[in-house]
């Protein structure tokens, strides 16, 4: 094998590598039902997010976490489910198809390695679980864990 072929073949396994790695369990399910649209309740609008590639995004939440988001006033509960609907950056009324969904699930006090006490899923079009726990999403959410820049690690600045 010559030098040049050697180098590339390095390189197409190191790119296999990555491409697997973006799927951290082929068949983890995500956190929120199919129909979750029928359930979840609109607590943010559709908006241009810096933090999510440019995407236009639309935020909900399930009947747990409604209450905690809106109101500030008490903690999620274990379980509660905040999802971020991600539009075409081109999609200004987010009526177009979703892209992807960003997703976070609250977890039981000292649960989670990152002490933020959330999840969270990066889920395709398809409902297929690309990532769970993005270091991306844990770097944005520990800056924002307390008021007045964000509630409960949600970064939601009211």
């Amino acid at each position: 094998m010559t030098p040049r072929l050697a180098k590339a073949a390095r390189m197409l396994a190191a790119a296999s590598l990555l491409l697997a790695a973006c799927h951290d369990d082929p068949g983890e399910e995500p956190v929120f039902p199919a129909d979750y649209a029928a359930s979840y309740v609109e607590v943010r609008d559709c908006r241009g997010s810096g933090d999510h590639d440019l995407n236009n995004i639309r935020i909900l939440a399930d009947k747990a976490a409604l209450a905690p988001y809106q109101d500030r006033s008490a903690p999620f509960p274990v379980g509660a489910v905040v999802i971020k609907e991600e539009y075409d950056f081109g999609d200004m009324s987010c009526s177009g198809p979703i892209k992807q969904w960003t997703v976070m699930q609250r977890l039981p006090t000292g649960s989670a390695p990152t002490m933020l006490d959330w999840s969270w899923q990066r889920v395709d079009d398809q409902r297929e679980v690309l990532e769970r726990d993005p270091p991306r999403c844990i770097g944005c959410h520990t800056g924002c864990g307390v008021a007045p820049d964000g509630y409960e690690g949600t970064c939601a600045v009211p």
